[in-house]
């Protein structure tokens, strides 16, 4: 069983101390990170869906992770090099506002496709396509849904588990059919949709501030 190092803990921690209420799905917390970070070490990406304030999420979630969240994130020396030897002004330029990222796909912003696949086909597999598409073995699904029973976020589900892709729900108290299909659900202890998605903003964030800690060290190069 894997233990959370302290450097990374902290924020689980920091979180309670602000949410005492989340005490209770601390260690699904920590276990939704886990998958996260698995999945980062072996350069795969996160794939993001919801509906309404969840799809919001969605975008929210993959803003944090693609550029910094709180600590600088330069490009390596060696990277900032090339840049300079492709165009030495435009890569000096760019060496210096490039931002490492953690690759994230919310898959609730591809209107041009997500229009067309609802038109032409179905509107159930709106984010089963894209997941089709986008993802790999090696991947993670991360769908939110504050009922649990989003039915376009559930027909992803089955591409993803097909896929050899692991999923994480992000869900109400209830969890819904998404929890009996997740590799790992978080609850957020409410069953009144505002209050859940007030809950899973401060536990996404959360996640980011970890995979940060985790995957960029002091200078904000990556590790």
């Amino acid at each position: 069983m894997k233990t959370l190092e302290p450097r990374l803990a902290k924020n689980v921690d920091y979180l309670i101390q602000r949410y005492p209420e989340l005490a209770e799905i601390r260690e699904s917390i920590i276990d939704a990170y886990f998958v996260m970070e698995e999945c980062y070490e072996h350069d795969g990406k996160l794939l993001i869906a919801g509906n309404g304030g969840s799809a919001a999420d969605s975008e929210h979630i993959a803003g944090e992770l693609m550029k910094r969240f709180k600590s600088p994130r330069p490009v390596t020396p060696e990277f900032a090099q090339k840049l300079k030897e492709v165009d030495p002004v435009r890569g000096e330029q760019l060496a210096k506002n490039l931002e490492c990222s953690l690759m994230a796909i919310p898959l609730v912003a591809h209107e041009a496709l997500t229009t067309a696949y609802i038109n032409d086909v179905d509107g159930l597999g709106v984010f089963a396509q894209q997941l089709f598409g986008f993802g790999r073995k090696g991947d993670v699904f991360l769908g939110i849904s504050t009922s649990g029973n989003s039915r376009n976020v559930l027909y992803a589900t089955v591409v993803a588990r097909a896929l050899g892709i692991k999923v994480i729900g992000l869900t109400g108290a209830d969890g819904g059919e998404l929890a009996s299909v997740s590799d790992v659900c978080v609850k957020a202890p409410s069953t009144e949709t505002y209050l859940i998605q007030e809950y899973h903003l401060p536990i996404y964030h959360c996640w980011c501030l970890m995979l940060e800690d985790r995957f960029f060290d002091n200078r904000g190069s990556i590790v």
